[in-house]
């Protein structure tokens, strides 16, 4: 009397194992989620390239040797302290004519400091141990808006002995014609900022996508329902709640909407660097059914169909899948085999790699696969 019990028992239980367990609501990977200001930014909010002409001097015969415009910057200088100078009988070996750099952020105060970066225009042979005479800083618009001044950290050195002669034996570390002050610049005017609107401000993709925008706008109206919408690839309108435009805490809006988490989509694309034989290759990307013949390599891509029934007894359907092999054979025997539902450029590296092919030849099967079809994603050479 055991025996039909314990067969009935065994049925039931295959029948519970073959009913089809409800697919579960696809849920959003935190990993790959990224916050709003990773990828995007308020229009209005950015900073300002600042830049000038200036003098550094105290180069111990290290400045520019030839041209005009070193000794006429160097005559300009003195003439607002009461010094007349013919440019002409000037020489100037201490002194070298610079660019000069900054970036102003925004909302900058004046009194604010920036760092500075200094760059040779002429033919000095390092700017060691020179100093930045004070130099305005102007914008796009041709107003000044800070000035610079101090010693330049140029991160190096540049020895010559034998008193600098023709032949001399040189010792240089880094490059010694640009380099940096720390805090060197003063601001002196600050830019108007608006970045708002009647309430309303813009958040701006860095890289424009419509998937990647809609779900940024989905993002945000998930926190603040209605106030959110994305108006082209670039661009997402958020209208800040009335409560915080009324008490002014418009900052804490904001600062919490940067932070938002939402996941971007990507274009699938492949990037190859044929210089390096360097491959990047994003998650999106996927390789169709194909035959790769390279030398005495055969690669092969192919799907079969697998079909999978439902246990006795069950409600279950009968489901067709698919299982992706991906096989690399070269001359000698030696194959490996990757199995997978979706077959990626990851898995048809790997398997080259285990073979151990040149990454000029993967690079060439990479492009011969994009050619054929086969490979369905943008590919970039560098």
């Amino acid at each position: 009397m055991k025996r039909p019990i314990l067969l009935a028992c065994l049925l039931a239980g295959l029948a519970l194992a073959g009913e089809e367990p409800k697919p579960a609501a696809p849920k959003e990977p935190v990993a790959l989620s990224v916050r709003i200001k990773d990828v995007a930014e308020i229009l209005g909010v950015r900073e300002n390239q600042l830049s000038g002409v200036g003098l550094v001097a105290g180069l111990d015969r290290a400045g520019d040797l030839t041209g005009k415009l070193t000794p006429q910057a160097l005559a300009n200088f003195v003439k607002h302290y009461g010094i007349t100078i013919d440019p002409s009988t000037l020489l100037p070996r201490d002194v070298a004519l610079v660019a000069v750099t900054a970036q102003l952020p925004a909302f900058a105060k004046k009194g604010a400091r920036l760092d500075v970066q200094v760059s040779a225009l002429g033919d000095a042979s390092s700017l060691q141990g020179g100093v930045l005479i004070q130099t305005p800083l102007m914008g796009g618009d041709g107003k000044v808006y800070a000035t610079a001044q101090g010693a330049i950290s140029i991160g190096g050195f540049n020895v010559t002995g034998g008193g600098g002669g023709l032949g001399a034996a040189t010792v240089q570390k880094n490059h010694t014609l640009a380099g940096r002050i720390p805090n060197g610049a003063l601001v002196e005017k600050e830019v108007p900022t608006a970045f708002e609107r009647d309430g309303t401000v813009r958040i701006v993709l860095r890289k424009p996508d419509i998937t990647t925008a809609q779900r940024m706008a989905e993002a945000i109206e998930k926190r603040w329902p209605g106030l959110a919408k994305a108006v082209d690839p670039f661009t997402v309108e958020f209208m800040i709640p009335v409560t915080q435009r009324l008490n002014g805490d418009r900052m804490a809006v904001l600062a919490e909407l940067e932070t938002l988490r939402f996941l971007p989509d990507v274009v699938a694309r492949v990037v190859i660097n044929e210089r390096t034989g360097t491959i990047v290759a994003g998650s999106h990307v996927q390789l169709l059914p194909a035959i790769i013949s390279h030398g005495n390599l055969i690669v092969t891509i192919k799907e079969t169909p697998v079909i999978s029934q439902p246990g006795p007894f069950s409600q279950g359907t009968t489901v067709a899948t698919s299982t992706t092999t991906v096989t690399a054979t070269e001359e000698g025997g030696r194959a490996l085999v990757v199995e997978q539902k979706g077959p990626t450029l990851g898995d048809l590296a790997a398997a080259l790699n285990a073979l151990k092919v040149k990454p000029r030849d993967i690079i060439s099967i990479f492009q011969n696969l994009k050619e054929a079809g086969a490979l369905n994603a943008d590919l970039v050479i560098l």
